[in-house]
C-alpha cells in the first residue's frame, strides 16, 4: 500500500505530450500510477488525454520551449521530465533550431536547476549534428545540448515509429486508395526497423524509473528490418490492393519534395497534405535507419530495458483495415 501511495504521489512532466509519441508516453506513465503534467502550447487540444487516467491524474498545462518562464512553471514540483517535443516541418517561429536545439537546451537547463531526478530526451536513430540536412542536424545538436546541460539524461533514439495514428504505414494505405502507382523516395531500398509506438512509450517510462544507464543513448527498433519497398508491400498486402511501386532516385525525390512543399505554401495549405513531402523526409530515407551493432552489443536497446519489441505485421492489421475497399467488412463481402 505504501508503494502504491508513493507512485501516485510522483509527478512527471511530458513536453510534447499531445503528439503522436507523446500521448502514448503519457498513457504509459499513467498506467504506472504516476501523476502526469502534459506541457503543450495548446492545452485545450490535449484535454482528451485526461481520460487515460483517473480523475485528476493527468493535467494539460500551457508551455512553450521558446519561453523560459513557461518551462519553469511546467516543471514546478515535478520529479521526472520527458522531452518528446518535435517538429516534422518548420512553420513560422517553430523552427528546428528553436524547438530541437534551443528548446532542448532551455528545458534541460531548467530541469537541472529545478533538481529533476530523472530526464528522458527523445531523438531518433541517425541524429547527426554534422548532417547537411537541417532536420537531422538539429536532432544531433539537440542531443548534445541536452547532455551538456543535464549529463545524466537518457537519450532515446527510435527508428521509424508506427502505430494507429502514424504518418508512415497510414500514408502508404491512403496513397493506395487514390494512386495506381506509388513512388518510393530515395530508391526504396533504405533499410528501416519500424518500432511500435507503445514500445517506445514503455521505454521512456522504464528509463524514468531507473532502468536505463544515465547519460546513455538507447537505439529503439522493432524485431525485424525491412526496406521501404517491403514496408509498402506489407501495407498493400494488408489493405488487399495491388499497386505498382516505383523507386525514385534521391535527386528526383528531393525535387518532387521541394515542389510539393512549395505548392503547399503557395496554396496556403490547400495542396493535399497526403501528397506533400519535405526534403528533410527524403533525407531521412537516404540512409539506413536501423539499430547499430554497437547498441545491440552493449544492450542499449528495447530488450536492454526489459521490453520485447512487437512486430509491425502483427499490429498494422489492427488499423490499416480501413483502407480496404469496404473496410472491415471486406472479408464478409467476398464470402
Amino acid at each position: 500500500m505504501a508503494d502504491a501511495t508513493l507512485e501516485r504521489s510522483r509527478l512527471a512532466t511530458v513536453f510534447g505530450g499531445s503528439g503522436f509519441l507523446g500521448r502514448h508516453i503519457v498513457r504509459a506513465l499513467a498506467r504506472k500510477g504516476w501523476r502526469v503534467r502534459v506541457a503543450v502550447r495548446r492545452p485545450d487540444l490535449a484535454a482528451f488525454l485526461q481520460t487515460a487516467g483517473v480523475v485528476g491524474q493527468i493535467l494539460p498545462v500551457q508551455a512553450n520551449l521558446r519561453y523560459p518562464a513557461s518551462i519553469a512553471a511546467a516543471l514546478e514540483g515535478a520529479e521526472m521530465v520527458v522531452n518528446a517535443a518535435g517538429l516534422r516541418a518548420e512553420s513560422g517561429a517553430q523552427t528546428y533550431r528553436a524547438v530541437h536545439v534551443d528548446g532542448s537546451a532551455a528545458l534541460a537547463s531548467a530541469a537541472r536547476a529545478a533538481g529533476i531526478e530523472s530526464y528522458v530526451h527523445v531523438s531518433g536513430i541517425g541524429a547527426d549534428a554534422g548532417s547537411p540536412s537541417p532536420y537531422i542536424a538539429s536532432k544531433g545538436r539537440g542531443e548534445a545540448v541536452t547532455l551538456d546541460a543535464y549529463p545524466d539524461a537518457t537519450i532515446l533514439r527510435p527508428s521509424v515509429v508506427f502505430g494507429p495514428e502514424d504518418d508512415f504505414f497510414n500514408r502508404f494505405g491512403a496513397l493506395s486508395r487514390f494512386l495506381p502507382v506509388i513512388p518510393l523516395f530515395a530508391g526504396g531500398a533504405t533499410r528501416l526497423q519500424p518500432v511500435y509506438v507503445g514500445d517506445v512509450a514503455r521505454a521512456a517510462a522504464a528509463a524514468l524509473a531507473g532502468s536505463a544507464k544515465p547519460g546513455a543513448a538507447y537505439e529503439l527498433g522493432g524485431p525485424g528490418v525491412m526496406t521501404l519497398r517491403e514496408a509498402a508491400e506489407l501495407v498493400l498486402r494488408t489493405v488487399e490492393r495491388r499497386r505498382l511501386l516505383v523507386g525514385l532516385p534521391v535527386g528526383l525525390s528531393r525535387l518532387i519534395a521541394s515542389t510539393s512543399t512549395f505548392a503547399s505554401s503557395a496554396t496556403f495549405g490547400l495542396y493535399p497534405k497526403l501528397l506533400t513531402t519535405s526534403r528533410d523526409q527524403v533525407d531521412l530515407l537516404a540512409a539506413d535507419n536501423v539499430v547499430s551493432a554497437e547498441a545491440e552489443a552493449v544492450g542499449r536497446t528495447l530488450r536492454g530495458l526489459g521490453i520485447e519489441p512487437q512486430a509491425a505485421d502483427a499490429i498494422v492489421q489492427t488499423y490499416l483495415v480501413r483502407f480496404r475497399k469496404t473496410g472491415q467488412y471486406e472479408a464478409q463481402r467476398s464470402t
